[in-house]
């Protein structure tokens, strides 16, 4: 009993006398398998850390690969069979497979169809548990329970077998995972009798199609605390006894053990992107010494601690699921691609060094999908609660541009994987610099931002914004049928995307201008403010929407507002009209208020009845034809526009529907049904949604300053080592009291919260009520 009081009062200490131990446990909250039927092969991760390079997790067709790179794959919440456990999720990155078995030995993992054609089991929901750093399933065919769980660079896997003399652990190196892309060469070898080695070199589809040529190349060192009483190798399907080493395409190896009942076989895998030696050193620095228990109980520390700087008080207990899986979604995307001792993959393929600062590396390299929508997401989180995160991106981005000499919007192993084919890598350095986190090297900064929005000449595929040299001569990027769909991002005198180009080039031309002009770049400034106003020349007043115009400066006709893809990805024009978050009050003045306010509202009561997307259809581009899309990236500041038209109790309504609505708690309906959560971003605006803080111009503003919406919680406090506390509360809050009625920031009347002031730490305190104040 003594005890347990001394950790109790530890626990009131380390997190305040009005949280209780179980509010402490912030993993407690955090439920992966939300929103699983359709997600994408970065998705389901549980047994990472936070922006972790080691991200392993059950797979149930992740073998099955993708035909373009970016579809569905690697778990799903309807399958009912698991071929493997995996090392590397990241965009465009997969692979290093280990699988155990009872019984007679098999090389390849069958499927979904022919459970028994390969080494996958059958498993059931019931026993599985997983959570932020940790995970586990019983294998029922094989009556194993498999657990699993990581360091940053190191992936833990412990193996419960029962007793058997075929008890199994195959390495399956030598295929394609998820987005990986297939296979160009591999290699694994027993070096002695417990250490396995080796790598897989693979050519993702994005890969192929930004920078034809290049690779990815994974390496690990996995050692195991048994010795295998036999081994072997094998390419596909043959397996050769006794062998210690096999390379190429279709390459593993497998262990076999004599096992008890219940004995457990641990492996700890060092992880790298540059050698086999840097993943053996990775594994000694981080974990030598740990237990796959310890281990856990560090990374759970970890991530409760990355956690626990938004904690929220008060709400519904789904309220806090889904906030806390959001923001574990966020801080769980776009990692480590760097070794403890700096090394780091290049573009061009070698091997890159980071300086030191003082004993570690002075910044990380990370993989990271494209950054396509997330200055409405996870750079504002970032900024608001993990600024040194932040400026490790963009110092990670600032290694890419000395490199290859163009910033990249989206990098695997420092590759182009643009994605999108747009680039808003510029914009969110800018918005960092705006938002005072400018440990980085501001001059270079700025010449790769300047260079992004202004330079077209020997500009490379991956760099994105290949129409650039268009918008900047005339203004705006001309609609140009696409031709063939697997070059549309690839062309240079417009694009197929043209209407939508113009809207994103616009904004981002913004956005550097005033980084410009804070560094008295005059001259670039007046460039960039000039071809910020882009939208205008695509605005047809008759219509009142963007309209594309083809390369004649002329409208195109027909017209269907609605029809997605024709100048707009992923979009139609009922989306993309609001797409001018830098210049919104201009946007109101020219569709004239009321009417701005009215067919804006009407778009969200419509959009209401199919679950604010695409209705329940599982598909990630189910909702491209409506008129609003959470599901997807360029609608996402849209329901906060009622701040900028005089009628934020609108912004409160649809913000807290979408909330509520959108978001699920369940396999099928978590982030809509099945829709395209890029590496935390909608998480990321649950988040900030939850908190009731939004910027529609995305921290690009001279000064930044959140929107204030209607915050989920009763309490919300914003804890940043190295800053005052910032704490929003609510008074009279509930699921009918959604309304704001009174804004008072540190003892004063507010319509929006200066990043500056929430910075400095303080009190946003809000009242709230059943009807909206007019």
């Amino acid at each position: 009993m003594k005890s347990l009081f001394r950790v109790s009062i530890i626990m009131l200490i380390l997190y305040g006398c009005n949280t209780h131990k179980k509010d402490a446990d912030f993993i407690h909250y955090v439920k992966p398998n939300i929103g699983v039927a359709h997600s994408r092969w970065f998705f389901y991760t549980p047994a990472a850390s936070p922006f972790g390079m080691a991200k392993l997790a059950p797979s149930t067709n992740g073998s099955y690969g993708n035909a373009s790179g970016w579809e569905a794959v690697g778990y799903d919440e309807r399958h009912t069979s698991i071929e493997g456990f995996p090392n590397f999720h990241e965009f465009q990155v997969g692979g290093i497979v280990f699988a155990p078995t009872v019984g007679s030995l098999q090389t390849q993992p069958g499927t979904l169809e022919n459970v028994a054609g390969g080494y996958r089991s059958n498993f059931d929901h019931k026993d599985e548990f997983a959570t932020a750093g940790y995970y586990s399933v019983i294998l029922k065919d094989y009556h194993i329970k498999a657990e699993l769980t990581a360091t940053d660079r190191v992936g833990f896997h412990r193996y419960t077998f029962p007793a058997s003399k075929a008890s199994n652990i195959i390495f399956d190196i030598g295929h394609r995972q998820g987005e990986s892309g297939a296979v160009v060469d591999a290699d694994v070898k027993l070096v002695d009798s417990n250490r396995i080695e080796g790598y897989v070199i693979t050519s993702p589809e994005y890969v192929k199609k930004y920078q034809k040529g290049a690779t990815v190349n994974m390496y690990f060192s996995a050692v195991l605390d048994k010795t295998p009483a036999a081994y072997g190798i094998f390419i596909d399907s043959i397996p050769m006894a006794g062998q210690k080493e096999v390379k190429g395409p279709g390459a593993g190896m497998y262990l076999t053990f004599h096992t008890t009942a219940n004995e457990a076989i641990t492996i700890k895998v060092g992880l790298s992107y540059t050698s086999v030696e840097n993943a053996r050193l990775n594994l000694d620095t981080e974990a030598k010494a740990l237990t796959f228990d310890k281990a856990k109980q560090q990374t759970t520390d970890k991530w409760n601690d990355y956690l626990h700087r938004i904690t929220v008080e008060g709400g519904t207990e789904e309220d806090k699921t889904k906030f806390y899986t959001g923001l574990f979604h966020a801080l769980l995307g776009r990692g480590l691609a760097s070794d403890v001792n700096g090394a780091y993959p290049k573009n061009d393929g070698s091997i890159g060094q980071i300086p030191f600062n003082g004993d570690r590396p002075a910044c990380n390299h990370y993989n990271t999908d494209a950054i396509w929508g997330a200055y409405w997401n996870l750079t504002q989180l970032w900024s608001v609660a993990y600024p040194e995160y932040y400026a490790d991106w963009i110092q990670s981005q600032l290694l890419v541009y000395k490199d290859a000499g163009w910033l990249g919007d989206g990098i695997a192993n420092s590759k182009y994987v643009s994605g999108v084919g747009t680039n808003f890598t510029g914009l969110a350095i800018a918005a960092a610099y705006n938002a005072g986190i400018r440990n980085f090297d501001v001059n270079l900064a700025y010449e790769a931002a300047r260079k992004n929005e202004l330079v077209d000449e020997g500009r490379l595929p991956g760099a994105g914004k290949l129409d650039v040299g268009a918008f900047v001569k005339r203004g705006f990027s001309p609609y140009i049928p696409e031709i063939d769909t697997n070059q549309r991002e690839l062309t240079t005198k417009g694009s197929a995307f043209g209407a939508s180009h113009t809207l994103e080039y616009s904004f981002s031309a913004y956005a550097v201008a005033q980084f410009a002009k804070a560094l008295g770049k005059t001259a670039d400034y007046e460039q960039l403010m000039k071809l910020s106003k882009g939208w205008k020349l695509l605005y047809d007043s008759s219509a009142k929407f963007i309209r594309p115009k083809d390369s004649n400066g002329q409208f195109i006709t027909p017209f269907d507002p609605a029809a997605p893809w024709i100048g707009f990805q992923e979009g139609n024009a009922w989306q993309y009209t609001f797409f001018v978050p830098h210049d919104v009050e201009e946007l109101v003045a020219a569709v004239g208020k009321d009417v701005f306010n009215k067919r804006l509202d009407s778009i969200f009561t419509i959009s209401q009845k199919s679950v604010f997307g695409g209705g329940k259809t599982i598909d990630a581009f189910a909702g491209l034809q409506g008129l609003y899309n959470h599901g997807n990236q360029p609608n996402l500041h849209i329901s906060w526009l009622f701040n900028f038209s005089g009628r934020p109790d609108l912004t409160q309504k649809w913000v807290r529907a979408i909330c509520d609505e959108f978001y699920g708690t369940e396999g099928i309906h978590g982030y809509g049904y099945g829709q395209d959560e890029d590496q935390g971003q909608l998480g990321a605006w649950y988040v900030m949604a939850g908190m009731g803080l939004f910027d529609v111009k995305g921290l690009t503003a001279p000064s930044p300053s959140f929107q204030v919406g209607s915050p989920l919680f009763d309490k919300v406090t914003i804890n940043v080592p190295g800053r005052k506390a910032f704490v929003i509360t609510t008074d009279n809050n509930s699921k009918q009291n959604i309304y704001v009625q009174s804004a008072i920031l540190n003892g004063k009347p507010a319509l929006s919260v200066p990043f500056a002031d929430l910075v400095k730490g303080g009190t946003l305190e809000l009242k709230m009520a059943a009807t909206p104040k007019r």
